[in-house]
């Protein structure tokens, strides 16, 4: 089940196309996040789709219970092998989308929920969420309420992802970065490594790969240290 996804946070398709062009052979594990979607839309989803690509919709859908069904419905007919929604949504936001998206025809996708960003530490939790928990405990209280919901499983750092284990639920770990590459605006990083030792069950992995000189180095060395 372990794969690498690739952040691809470009500006537009043209972006996007330049930087496949680079990685030869391979076909990988694509998110699809706000950016790229936002500009090019649900024609983009289902070109990469026609050419192979599995795709993680990165959307975060989170309103109120009706609005996130009638989306999910809706993003449901892209045939997308994992999208999202915010665990802040609620248990019942959660369940709506569930069923919106299996509504929408896509049954075998999986539904996981966000949890705590990796850009957050615990005392922005603490001071600016106002939620008096540590990220960690936090994490745990929104993936149990994902595993009520019936979800398949949540995002994560990696060092939650002993959490998303303990529930029967998959982890998506972002915040991956090769060794002695910057963070950036992350808080909670890690390697491919560290986050095949946590359990992980997938990594994202943006900028260590999209800003290499070359990412198909890159991406092959994440996949050698997650995969093997």
């Amino acid at each position: 089940m372990r794969d690498v996804m690739i952040a691809c946070d470009f500006a537009d398709k043209e972006e996007l196309n330049l930087f496949l062009n680079k990685m030869g052979e391979e076909k990988p594990f694509l998110k699809i996040g706000m950016e790229l979607f936002y500009r090019e839309g649900a024609p983009l989803v289902r070109e990469l789709k026609n050419k192979g690509y599995k795709i993680f919709l990165d959307l975060k859908l989170h309103d109120i219970p009706n609005t996130v069904y009638k989306a999910m419905k809706n993003l449901g007919k892209l045939g997308v092998d994992i999208t999202n929604v915010h665990a802040g949504g609620g248990i019942e936001m959660m369940k709506a989308a569930k069923r919106g998206l299996n509504e929408g025809g896509s049954k075998d996708a999986k539904l996981i929920a966000v949890t705590i960003l990796t850009s957050l530490d615990d005392n922005a939790v603490k001071n600016e969420l106002g939620i008096n928990l540590s990220a960690k405990e936090a994490v745990k209280k929104y993936a149990e309420n994902a595993a009520k919901a019936g979800l398949d499983g949540i995002v994560c750092s990696p060092y939650e992802a002993c959490i998303a284990k303990d529930l029967n639920l998959i982890s998506v770990t972002p915040g991956i970065r090769l060794e002695g590459d910057s963070v950036g605006d992350q808080k909670r990083v890690a390697t491919p490594s560290f986050a095949k030792e946590q359990g992980s069950d997938y990594i994202v992995v943006g900028r260590s790969i999209t800003g290499s000189e070359n990412p198909l180095e890159a991406y092959l060395k994440c996949k050698k240290e997650f995969l093997n």
